[in-house]
């Protein structure tokens, strides 16, 4: 690797995690791994072969294009869960993609595509049962059209919505509706679902034949009620590269916004805004150096950050530091760090870019190092 700003990705806690989660659905519900946003961070490729490894049939993502960049790696059930342009429909079917779909147009377009490609095209139908996103609306005029469709040469192979998991009474609605359009279209859907990671865990009874999960799959889990055992996949690394000792009243980065109210030593990492330190963790941003818990100081930059390391003398040019851990040895926790960025876990770790390199950790040891910018180089 040519920086030492790097993501960490332990793969033996993703399979520990996907045994966990299929265990507690048990083997007659299917899991279905949600890997959009390059694995919420992860990098989806490598996660997608470890969940292949540990028995995962569906693979869903948001885009065509996430699916395109799986599809030349796997032979797998990929399902896209979120919009696809007509235009575009064609490599759907050419690719053997799963499509979802909720309106009559699109349907007839992917069946004249079948034709074409002779194939039958696999959609799942998106029934909005008040997320209000996406999807047929609950009414009698979406069942007749839905009806319409499975006249259709497709292979309807499922029907499916969304939690907005604005509390028990709306969840326990939100099913009652999808089942009642389930009732009403009498069609046997090999998959019928509507859990995501929190509804998977806090509703079991909900599980219908598939559970979509995302943020479980990678160890970070929002329970109110329930649990399950998860170990975090990821950790956020870089070292110290400068230091330098400062007056009293100098100040640090653009604006000055801060400034030593004492003598005081800084250290200079080379992580910024742009490998997707949130640059709102600016008089927020804690990160671990050898165990200690040391405050981010001076707006953050694109490219760098500075941390106030004046309390802590044994601190030096090399040293590893935590940005983001899993919660050993002082390191924050990527929940205590998005609290800290005033966000959730999954946006915090979406944001990590591709400038980042991953390293791969397999068996207990390293087994791929991954920089997107050198690929192909």
């Amino acid at each position: 690797m040519y920086r030492d700003t790097y993501v960490e990705i332990n793969l033996d806690n993703l399979a520990f995690n996907l045994k966990s989660i299929k265990d507690y659905v048990g083997k007659d519900v299917c899991v279905a791994a949600v890997v959009k946003a390059n694995a919420y961070g992860h990098g989806a490729v490598e996660i997608v072969r470890t969940a292949i490894e540990n028995q995962v049939e569906v693979i869903a993502v948001a885009t065509l294009t996430e699916a395109l960049e799986l599809r030349r790696h796997f032979d797998v059930d990929i399902f896209i869960m979120g919009y696809t342009p007509s235009e575009y429909l064609d490599q759907v079917v050419k690719e053997g993609i799963t499509q979802c779909i909720f309106s009559y147009e699109q349907a007839v377009k992917l069946a004249e595509l079948g034709k074409v490609y002779q194939v039958r095209p696999k959609v799942h139908i998106k029934y909005d049962t008040g997320f209000n996103r996406l999807g047929f609306r609950d009414c009698d005029e979406s069942i007749e059209t839905i009806k319409k469709i499975l006249e259709l040469d497709l292979d309807v192979e499922g029907i499916f919505s969304h939690f907005a998991l604005a509390g028990h009474e709306e969840n326990v609605l939100q099913v009652k509706r999808l089942n009642e359009a389930i009732e009403k279209i009498d069609y046997n859907f090999k998959y019928k679902h509507i859990c995501d990671s929190i509804a998977a865990v806090e509703y079991p009874e909900f599980h219908m034949d598939m559970v979509r999960v995302g943020a479980l799959i990678y160890g970070l889990s929002s329970f109110r009620t329930k649990t399950i055992p998860l170990k975090q996949v990821m950790q956020f690394k870089s070292k110290v590269y400068y230091v330098k000792d400062i007056e009293e009243g100098e100040g640090i980065s653009y604006n000055y916004k801060w400034q030593a109210k004492r003598k005081s030593r800084i250290a200079t990492l080379p992580l910024g805004y742009s490998d997707g330190y949130p640059r709102n963790m600016f008089e927020k941003g804690m990160v671990t150096i050898k165990g200690h818990r040391v405050p981010v100081v001076g707006v953050i930059c694109m490219d760098q950050c500075m941390v106030d390391i004046t309390d802590y003398p044994d601190i030096k040019e090399g040293d590893e530091v935590v940005i983001y851990g899993d919660g050993s040895d002082s390191s924050l926790s990527i929940a205590e760090a998005a609290l800290l960025g005033q966000t959730n876990k999954n946006e915090l770790i979406s944001r990590i870019t591709r400038r980042t390199p991953r390293i791969y950790i397999k068996e207990g040891k390293v087994y791929k190092e991954l920089d997107y910018l050198l690929e192909g180089v």
